[in-house]
């Protein structure tokens, strides 16, 4: 089977077994390793990514059903030479550690703010429900959201 999408801005597809996942086609035929595959059953939040603009676990989701869908990844959503804007507090606030579970709540994160540019402190929490990380607190993470609240700048990604 043949499944076209656009990924990160540009078109693409894929031809194979149609229950391949998306993570496993993302990093094994794409090379884009920033989606991580950490628990493979759709709980950590490690592989999330935007499906069609809206969140969805990459280890979860056949390569068939994908027909004409538009694909966002970590590295699709920032450059090497500007980060997106959580991307850029979470290095402002010092908050990656072991880095698997880094993309996953930036990608989660991004799409948050994108609809709530001023959350309160719980917000951010019940944002992150989804997304697991046993390295650290989460403080800094949600000090680094907090911190964006007040930006003059919306939170963006950059434009392929």
């Amino acid at each position: 089977m043949t499944v076209s999408f656009t990924l990160n801005g540009r078109a693409r597809s894929f031809s194979g077994d149609p229950r391949a996942s998306l993570l496993e086609v993302l990093r094994d035929t794409y090379r884009l390793t920033g989606a991580k595959e950490v628990c493979g059953e759709g709980f950590c939040g490690a592989c999330m990514v935007r499906i069609d603009g809206h969140p969805a676990t990459a280890c979860l989701v056949p390569m068939g059903t994908l027909q004409g869908s538009d694909l966002r990844t970590i590295e699709g959503i920032g450059t090497e030479e500007e980060l997106n804007p959580v991307q850029q507090a979470f290095v402002d606030f010092d908050v990656v550690q072991c880095g698997m579970c880094f993309p996953g709540m930036v990608m989660t994160l991004t799409h948050f703010m994108k609809d709530n540019p001023h959350p309160t402190r719980e917000a951010v929490k019940s944002a992150l429900t989804g997304n697991i990380c046993r390295c650290t607190g989460y403080e800094r993470i949600i000090d680094a959201v907090m911190s964006l609240s007040g930006a003059a700048q919306p939170v963006t990604e950059a434009q392929p």
